[in-house]
């Protein structure tokens, strides 16, 4: 079940005084972070989002079949412990049903009611795992990075490896997709137009297990928006979607009117992007289709990925073997006591890469000082007389390190 961004999970809860944090759709919340950090980009995301289209007719006729477009994913499962690191199985599970749905070919289309079958479109888009990487090397499309991090946010620093995640491949190029233990959300995606780096979608690892979250936060990132366009009444940019007051929750049947309904077939709450439960929503529009697809027409935000070679045969073979867990996850320092080179082992948490330790005497009085430049450091103490000395650093995180050393 999906029930909503910050203010809508505000709204149930003062209704019900019972909701989970944790079952919110973050991409609205996300993409208003996003413009208030980067005012510049506002008025050019703003533009493709709320673009209207007119029903599907402006580039095909109604119910037409197009190219089908093919996107290649990477999915990056970030994992702090054995339980997050989900298996090939759920990801290739998931992928699947996202071709189902917006190939319109799962059973549940049959759900579809009468009185909107006939703007229920398939979209003629399908997803595959990625087998060349950007440097056209072999891949399985899936990435496995361990983390430090047990818990993430919606704030992006799961796409960057030197914060502990991992960074993502070229947008233009492929769909990245994050997996990791999301906190309060299901997950977010970016739209279309914003930081290259940023581009994707992140999803919690309870939400990518058979769910048909990754099928609506995949509509944001193709630039779809809330179905009451995240205003009450607002308006999505598509025309054959009824307008609505708001989100809807649960499993609701026959036909349900919203203030602002413009037609008397009411809410289409079996809409991807409401907020219906999985087990209640089961179409795209046509219109719909046409301003998902009209993002790889020529001069479009996703063009490039339809000259993608991330589903093309790798020029090697070789498939490069991925990172391993830490021996420790911990500083570890050796050997111990020296006389003159050690070696600081800092592979468990990659986010120390750039900041300074500092070694001082056993009377507190600094030594000397060292930026940290890689997971495993060499230091030369061989200057340092004979003694005992503490060797301490700071993450932004505010997590501290400290160890003892013995000198010669």
């Amino acid at each position: 079940m999906r029930i909503g961004i910050l203010g809508a999970l505000l709204l149930i809860s003062a209704i019900t005084g019972n909701v989970c944090a944790q079952q919110v759709c973050g991409s609205a919340e996300y993409q208003q972070k996003a413009w208030l950090a980067n005012p510049a980009i506002k008025t050019m995301v703003e533009n493709i989002v709320q673009q209207k289209v007119d029903g599907g007719s402006q580039t095909q006729q109604r119910g037409e079949h197009l190219f089908l477009i093919t996107i290649p994913v990477v999915v990056h499962v970030v994992y702090h412990d054995a339980s997050q690191n989900i298996s090939d199985e759920y990801i290739n599970s998931q992928l699947k049903l996202l071709s189902q749905c917006f190939r319109r070919l799962n059973a549940d289309t049959s759900k579809t009611p009468d009185r909107f079958r006939s703007v229920a479109a398939d979209c003629d888009i399908e997803f595959k795992l990625a087998i060349s990487d950007p440097s056209r090397r072999a891949t399985t499309g899936i990435i496995r990075r361990y983390s430090p991090v047990g818990k993430w946010e919606a704030d992006d620093q799961v796409k960057y490896t030197l914060k502990g995640g991992d960074d993502a491949w070229d947008p233009n190029s492929y769909l990245n997709i994050w997996v990791c233990n999301l906190n309060r959300i299901l997950g977010y995606a970016s739209f279309p137009g914003g930081e290259p780096a940023k581009d994707g979608i992140v999803m919690s690892l309870n939400a990518f297990k058979g769910q048909k979250t990754l099928v609506h936060e995949t509509g944001h990132w193709m630039g779809l928006k809330h179905l009451w366009g995240d205003a009450d009444c607002g308006d999505d940019g598509v025309d054959d979607t009824p307008k609505q007051s708001t989100f809807t929750s649960g499993c609701p049947s026959g036909i349900r009117l919203s203030p602002c309904s413009n037609t008397a077939n009411g809410d289409m709450y079996m809409n991807y992007m409401d907020f219906t439960d999985d087990a209640c929503i089961n179409m795209f529009t046509e219109g719909q289709k046409t301003k998902m697809r009209s993002l790889f027409a020529k001069g479009g935000t996703r063009q490039g990925i339809l000259t993608s070679f991330g589903l093309q045969a790798p020029l090697i073979a070789e498939i490069p073997v991925g990172e391993t867990e830490p021996k420790w996850f911990y500083a570890n320092v050796y050997p111990n006591p020296t006389a003159g080179e050690l070696t600081l082992d800092l592979s468990y948490d990659v986010r120390w890469i750039g900041k300074t330790i500092t070694i001082t005497s056993s009377q507190g009085l600094p030594q000397m000082q060292a930026v940290i430049t890689s997971k495993l450091m060499k230091l030369d103490i061989s200057k340092l007389k004979t003694g005992v000395y503490f060797m301490t650093a700071k993450k932004d995180d505010g997590e501290e390190m400290k160890q003892k050393l013995i000198k010669l």
